[in-house]
């Protein structure tokens, strides 16, 4: 088959942080699909075309791309971030092994990009500089029991979390639950970062303890990396603070 399929990074949303090699994928496409505020950051391009579908559609999107490439286009498939974070990398290849044989002779291709906690860690310091996970706390497609057991041990794990997917207009609750059971494993001074945005013009970076930490301080254009007993917090005059987590793990020397 000549079509190929390319699922793309965009990035957390500022074109500077969009790598070459996406910009190039995107570039060379027949044709874009992807949910609808994504495709919306691309320039329109002539005999480019775009196919926009509603964020509960990841499979049915991946098929319909799929289907595209193969009769023969080249196919980009955009997602925010990076693709592989909680995007549409993983719907792609769960429609190649659950569909139709002949998306298995397709060529595909993954091309990374910068997810939100990296943009938001890059503003607040490096809060991710030792272990960390990343959770989504949305429930569409696991249970929330499931959430809450995983906060809890990766709060006494001792990891750092990225918390992706924190509220919605569906799921106005969640976010402040998930802050009830952290506060109920970890020091009430742990740093919380929200990054609204992170790089783009309307950016918004907050960092709270983690007993001022509210669900009020975020939307769904928010990540927030919670930090965890090892983290710190460096005080700067007039400046932001810089929080990071310390290569050695263990009390502050």
């Amino acid at each position: 088959m000549s079509g190929r399929l390319t699922v793309v990074g965009l990035g957390p949303g500022a074109a500077g942080q969009m790598t070459p090699e996406a910009q190039a994928a995107v570039a060379q496409a027949d044709a874009l699909f992807g949910y609808a505020p994504y495709l919306a950051r691309l320039p329109e391009r002539a005999g480019q075309s775009r196919h926009a579908s509603d964020n509960r559609e990841e499979l049915q999107r991946a098929g319909a791309a799929l289907d595209a490439a193969a009769a023969g286009a080249k196919v980009a498939m955009v997602s925010g971030g990076d693709p592989g974070v909680f995007a549409m990398a993983a719907a792609v290849c769960e429609a190649i092994e659950t569909g139709p044989p002949r998306w298995r002779t397709l060529d595909v291709a993954v091309v990374p990009g910068v997810t939100a906690m990296l943009a938001v860690a890059a503003r607040a310091g490096a809060p991710l500089g030792h272990d960390f996970c990343a959770i989504s706390l949305s429930d569409n497609l696991k249970p929330w029991d499931l959430v809450e057991k995983r906060l809890k041990l990766a709060a006494e794990a001792g990891f750092v979390i990225a918390l992706y997917n924190p509220v919605s207009r569906a799921r106005p609750w969640q976010l402040g639950r998930a802050f009830d059971l952290l506060r109920a494993a970890l020091p009430e001074t742990v740093p919380v970062v929200f990054g609204r945005a992170a790089g783009r013009a309307d950016e918004a970076i907050a960092v709270v303890p983690l007993a001022e930490a509210r669900a009020e301080l975020a939307d769904m254009a928010t990540c927030i990396i919670v930090g965890s007993a090892e983290s710190r917090v460096v005080h700067r005059d007039g400046l932001p603070p810089l929080v990071y987590a310390p290569r050695s793990a263990g009390p502050a020397r």
